[in-house]
């Protein structure tokens, strides 16, 4: 009796779907043939069809009859996966000379960062979390059509104390009269001290747009000024910073790799853990039992590893990395929720390997199903904690399903079985479709 409910209610939703198809004008997509991996579950989905219309999944199921006009593309046996997201993306940083940060300008940068934002969507990234810089305009650009990029939910300038991670003056601006330098007035770092200034800097980041906010609560690699153990900024003004995400039914993401200072962080409220690499067992059961997400990377001291100018970030590089395969371990048998990214810096031939990031995951105790629902479902469900402030509601991301966006990928070749697949795309990714668009097709 239960197989059969559940029968007609599956024809049922397909009869509805259809239904739904026939009321728009857009005549759409329709794929056929297809092997589908819904960003959900482990086994592919065979047999079915699907139709795309008004950049939403219209319809899913067995011999679809196409609507008049339509275009079908014959997938031929190719696995389709939802489009894949990174949630520690920097458009604006990723493919940028760290020495643009101390000689160059705000449209310097702007003028990198639009290629970079097209080669992100072109390696099957339709959607990022794009965790610092001033991208609030090449957004609003991508999402009108103008230029090619992918989905943005964007942080803008991150949140740092005098003396942290994103403080980025030169050796001799300090001491200083104010912290508001040249990329604080252009939104690029922000820097904030004491419970007032922190809670206005906040309110200014969400009225330039932001779907969530990014801070530095401890010292980090890259930068020069900030060692790696330290705790930046007090309980009382993360707790602050929290209050007004919160207010804005949003959520506090931190930049932070020392265990102590993650620990005070989350005591906070605070409810995305950036990097995290030096976390204790201790620390990461406290972030299950409060559900917060560790966003880490699979950043390794490889043949992938990043370099840095300063003996320095070198150091702390090194130091950094050497948790890295603990913590994904220790985080996975403990349960707690994780999400992938790449925190691509300042380098191009780092950002290209966007995707072999994510096939690095299974060196470090994930099989390809796992890491493949964690850079589709599971991190659209990090970026739904950002509730109205999510740019894009009119279904979900990171699956394949009646309603969701129609953000998709033709694979040769089966990523569940294969997770090498994914770390080159420009030979395996036969289309890449974001909101129901066709940006490549090489399916000849």
């Amino acid at each position: 009796m239960k197989n059969r409910m559940k029968l007609i209610t599956a024809v049922f939703c397909v009869a509805a779907s259809l239904a739904a198809a026939q009321e728009t004008s857009d005549p759409g997509t329709v794929i056929t043939g297809a092997r589908i991996f819904d960003g959900l579950s482990p086994d592919l989905i065979e047999g079915q069809d699907v139709l795309i219309q008004d950049g939403m999944i219209a319809a899913i199921g067995a011999a679809l009859a196409p609507p008049e006009g339509s275009a079908v593309i014959d997938a031929n046996g190719r696995v389709m996966i939802p489009g894949l997201s990174d949630v520690h993306w920097h458009v604006t940083m990723a493919e940028v000379p760290q020495t643009t940060l101390l000689t160059g300008d705000a449209y310097e940068i702007a003028a990198r960062a639009v290629p970079t934002a097209e080669r992100t969507l072109m390696r099957g990234f339709t959607t990022v979390r794009d965790l610092g810089g001033n991208s609030f305009a090449l957004k609003k650009l991508i999402d009108s059509g103008i230029l090619v990029g992918p989905r943005m939910l964007v942080a803008g300038p991150p949140l740092t104390q005098t003396g942290g991670h994103y403080d980025y003056r030169l050796p001799h601006d300090v001491p200083a009269d104010s912290t508001m330098d040249y990329w604080g007035r252009t939104a690029f770092f922000v820097i904030g001290d004491g419970d007032a200034e922190v809670r206005k800097r906040a309110r200014e980041i969400f009225r330039m747009g932001a779907s969530q906010i990014k801070i530095a609560a401890g010292g980090g690699v890259a930068s020069i000024f900030d060692p790696l153990d330290v705790r930046q900024y007090s309980l009382e003004e993360m707790k602050a910073i929290v209050d007004v995400a919160e207010s804005y039914n949003s959520y506090v993401a931190a930049h932070v790799i020392a265990d102590e200072a993650v620990r005070m962080a989350v005591e906070a409220g605070i409810k995305s853990i950036e990097h995290g690499m030096l976390l204790e067992r201790e620390t990461l059961e406290l972030m299950k039992e409060k559900g917060v997400w560790l966003s880490t990377q699979p950043l390794l001291d490889d043949e992938d590893r990043m370099v840095f100018p300063t003996a320095e970030s070198t150091k702390k590089w090194l130091v950094a990395t050497a948790g890295t395969e603990k913590v994904y371990k220790m985080a996975k048998e403990i349960g707690v929720k994780i999400a992938f990214g790449t925190d691509a810096l300042m380098d191009p031939e780092m950002a290209a390997k966007q995707g072999k990031y994510l096939s690095k995951l299974e060196k470090l105790g994930f099989t390809p199903y796992e890491a493949l629902k964690m850079a589709t479902s599971d991190n659209a469900e990090l970026m739904e904690m950002a509730g109205p402030r999510h740019p894009y509601q009119k279904g979900p991301l990171g699956e394949i399903s009646v309603g969701a966006y129609a953000d998709l990928i033709l694979v040769d070749g089966n990523p569940l079985e294969d997770l090498s697949l994914v770390a080159n795309p420009e030979d395996n990714f036969d289309l890449i479709m974001k909101n129901g668009v066709i940006y490549k097709n090489d399916m000849e």
